[in-house]
């Protein structure tokens, strides 16, 4: 092959993807490492997606399965595929939803287990990745800091800073994609911990995860309660001499089989294109079971959940101290443990609950309000996550910044007067990925209206004070409370509301019109005719 037939391969390759081809010496650049060099065009696309995590791998696969005209590049902060399935890594990392749920729409979930342990699930999005080619269109080490609307031009400027060479890397696109998560990736939140520069043992938060951490034979305290807790308990008693999960105030906690025998059943019977969504569907029909029947009847359900802890439990366990919390089921989330190891580390005696506060940390351990003093030579903070909305990056429109606390939120995925740009925002009660694939989709569905239209700019319109508003979430948990006020609002009602409820959003997303009252459709303004 002549050196011209090579650069004519190539640039058509760069082409295709969205690379704007200047020069032999741009071309020769790899484009999953570029940064704006002096001289430099600014690279162009139709999508950025922003992350590349579970949501923005879907993303890719969307918009090239969706729209395969549309030219898209993914930013990602990190070295790595993957989002939190990467982050994390402490001992027992698993989801706390089955993956026929928390698996895309597009890709069977083929492994035995339906909870799944954290690397097959990363496995799974790096495969996924990797089928579609979405691999080859991402750019590591590219942290989104900023993104500003021109409706002159109808397109963003999006500034991202190279976490390994410090460089700014500028782009433009049409449409952004926000799959950024809800949480900070560089800090998981630690409460004031009074005493603690007298503690002469270690202490270390999950989200970051020491790879040279030895806790053989030790005992171990675990702070917190919900499902990280949870899930570190049972996997640090194999090895541990103790563990002793240290709460405050006490999770519902509920068992479930590791394996699903009914998708074992239909898997054994049908071919995965099939048993997958029989399957998908039959669990998200108990899903929204089980988070109705909590919010109408909360008194059955405290009953019920009260009722599996003490069965699984030794005898006399004081399970309305440790397993009863004073709220109702799903004003918090519920902790999922599968095959009942939480309770089982408890019933061997290889682990213990204390529900109680902390006076001060010792030297040798933790003195609790009561009295009591825990010793332990390893302290794990599973004290939960800072959340960030659209990874904390800024939004500009028209040169007036846009404050994220005060945009109210259309169809749970886009901002009331702010164009062009979708987010992705799971479900706090049921899987992620349910909500993840049909926000997709319809911003799949709303590219290609536009492109049928001939409009270029889809903008819902700005409510402002038409109606009251609330936090876009409603959970009472600790880490929502917290950020409360960084978070985005919701309305009333449709499409204002976000109504945590798959069936409704199915009809809303994927069956529903893309055009509604509120919703603005228009092509960029022309230059005004300069007259002679």
């Amino acid at each position: 092959m002549t050196d011209v037939t090579r650069l004519a391969a190539r640039t058509a390759k760069f082409s295709s993807i969205g690379v704007t081809m200047s020069s032999p010496a741009t071309t020769a650049r790899d484009p999953s490492r570029n940064g704006n060099e002096p001289g430099t065009p600014v690279e162009h696309f139709d999508v950025v997606v922003v992350g590349a995590g579970l949501s923005g791998i879907g993303a890719g696969v969307h918009l090239s399965t969706k729209c395969p005209t549309k030219s898209f590049v993914v930013l990602e902060s990190r070295e790595a595929i993957g989002g939190t399935w990467d982050l994390f890594r402490y001992p027992g990392i698993r989801s706390d939803s089955d993956m026929y749920t928390l698996g895309y729409s597009f890709k069977p979930w083929t492994e035995a287990k339906a909870i799944a342990d954290g690397p097959s699930i990363l496995n799974y999005v790096r495969e996924t990745a990797a089928e579609h080619g979405i691999d080859e269109r991402i750019r590591f080490n590219h942290r989104v800091t900023r993104v500003e609307w021109s409706t002159e031009e109808a397109r963003w400027s999006v500034t991202a800073e190279r976490n390994d060479t410090g460089e700014e890397v500028r782009l433009t696109c049409g449409f952004v994609l926000g799959c950024t998560g809800y949480y900070r990736y560089d800090e998981g939140y630690t409460p004031e911990l009074p005493g603690i520069d007298g503690y002469g043992g270690r202490v270390v938060h999950p989200q970051h995860w020491p790879e040279d951490l030895d806790y053989d034979g030790k005992r171990v305290v675990v702070i917190g309660s919900g499902a990280t807790a949870v899930t570190l308990v049972p996997a640090m008693a194999e090895r541990a001499e103790h563990v002793t999960m240290l709460q405050r105030s006490p999770s519902y906690v509920i068992s479930m089989p590791a394996r699903d025998p009914i998708a074992d059943f239909l898997r054994r019977v049908l071919p995965d294109r099939l048993a997958y969504p029989l399957a998908r569907a039959k669990n998200v029909a108990m899903q929204s079971l089980f988070y109705r029947l909590s919010r109408r009847r909360p008194r059955l359900v405290r009953r019920l959940l009260r009722r599996g802890a003490r069965q699984r439990l030794p005898e006399g366990y004081d399970v309305d101290t440790h397993f009863t919390p004073p709220y109702d089921p799903w004003d918090q989330r519920v902790c999922l443990v599968p095959d009942a190891d939480l309770f089982q580390a408890l019933g061997s005696g290889d682990a213990s609950v204390v529900t109680d506060s902390i006076e001060t940390f010792t030297e040798n351990g933790i003195r609790l309000a009561s009295g009591e003093e825990l010793e332990a030579e390893l302290v794990v903070t599973a004290t939960g996550l800072n959340l960030v909305v659209a990874g904390g990056m800024e939004i500009v429109v028209d040169g007036r910044q846009f404050e994220i606390p005060e945009g109210v939120s259309y169809k749970g995925m886009m901002f009331g007067g702010v164009p062009n740009l979708v987010y992705v925002l799971g479900y706090t009660n049921a899987s992620w990925t349910l909500k993840a694939d049909l926000v997709l989709s319809y911003a799949c569905r709303l590219l290609n209206h536009m492109d049928a239209t001939g409009t270029s700019i889809a903008m819902p319109r700005d409510p402002g004070a038409e109606f009251e508003t609330e936090p876009i979430i409603d959970l009472m948990a600790g880490y929502v409370l917290r950020s409360i006020d960084q978070l985005p609002k919701q309305g009333p009602e449709t499409p204002w509301r976000l109504h945590q409820n798959y069936p409704r959003d199915i009809v809303m997303l994927k069956r529903g019109p893309v055009e509604d009252e509120w919703m603005q459709f228009s092509g960029a303004p022309r230059p005004a005719a300069v007259s002679a």
